[in-house]
């Protein structure tokens, strides 16, 4: 018998630690969520463009190409992209210190080599400065057990938020990763329609983010953090946001209203200590999805199981 892997526990996560290898693999995942951008057929909302989580890192699933399908996937326990089409020898690019200059360039080449021909937006979205891909040299840093850390919290993340997700008959979005942002997330939608969008995220066309708020919604997530906020962290939010929305009481003890941001929060490294970090994370899903749904007054009796 196959010995069986043993799953391990929320590791550790230290921002200081991880930023260059997360601002590099930033860059890499926007590279390759541009391509499945613009090779999926549309989907609301923006679904069409997000990636997944895989049991060995970040996957693009299967893309209809030509009366095919083609496969991009990050593998963070061999530390390799991997590349796949029907019929098509499977095409390896090495995960290692590299430029972001230097992955682009390997990837379309050995896109050509399974015969995708695609073009993406060559600039880089929600961020700044948004250094156009075939230019950045800057970010090149690649450290394995940090985006093996990376990978392995985000996972652990994916397992709760499908979950809760399972609890919701509603309208709901997939467990999806958001390469704009870096970050995890799963959003109920009450069926009402919402206020037209300000807009106001950077690189970001005003039209894309009215499509994605065009219905009232309560969104919950996990982001890895930034130089202005190097915290990792749960967070959730609603939209359109009720006025009482931010002084709802919420679980656990250790989540936490911003009024700058207008979003709760709950740090990771508080359920990365917890007993029960599982327990944790899905009390601050329920309890803050509740003060969303309560006071915008959803129809909660025909949404939830």
């Amino acid at each position: 018998m196959t010995p069986q892997k043993t799953i391990s526990p929320w590791p550790e996560l230290n921002f200081s630690d991880m930023k260059e290898t997360l601002a590099t693999l930033h860059q890499w995942i926007q590279i390759v969520g541009k391509i499945r951008l613009k090779t999926m057929p549309w989907q609301n909302h923006s679904w069409h463009v997000t990636l997944y989580i895989s049991p060995t890192g970040f996957t693009t699933q299967g893309i209809p190409y030509q009366g095919r399908f083609f496969q991009i996937d990050f593998d963070f326990e061999k530390h390799q992209l991997l590349l796949s089409s029907t019929g098509k020898t499977t095409q390896i690019i090495p995960l290692k210190h590299m430029t972001v200059a230097d992955f682009y360039n390997s990837v379309f080449e050995k896109l050509n080599n399974i015969d995708v021909d695609v073009t993406i937006h060559g600039s880089p979205n929600e961020m700044e400065p948004a250094i156009p891909f075939k230019e950045n040299t800057t970010n090149k840093t690649y450290e394995p057990e940090q985006a093996e850390k990376i990978w392995q919290s985000l996972l652990k993340a994916n397992c709760l938020f499908q979950q809760f997700r399972s609890e919701y008959i509603g309208k709901c979005s997939p467990v999806h990763l958001f390469w704009g942002a870096f970050d995890l997330a799963v959003t109920r939608f009450s069926g009402s329609d919402a206020p037209l969008h300000q807009g106001g995220m950077p690189n970001m066309p005003l039209e894309v983010m009215q499509e994605a708020y065009s219905k009232e919604v309560s969104s919950a997530g996990f982001w890895l953090g930034s130089e202005d906020f190097p915290v990792p962290s749960f967070y959730a939010y609603a939209y359109p946001v009720a006025p009482d929305f931010g002084t709802q009481k919420v679980a656990p003890a250790q989540a936490f209203y911003s009024e700058e941001m207008g979003e709760f929060f709950l740090k990771y490294e508080d359920v990365q200590q917890a007993e029960d970090p599982d327990g944790m994370l899905l009390s601050f899903l329920q309890s803050t999805y509740e003060a969303a749904a309560n006071t915008s007054k959803w129809d909660r009796g025909s949404l939830e199981r």
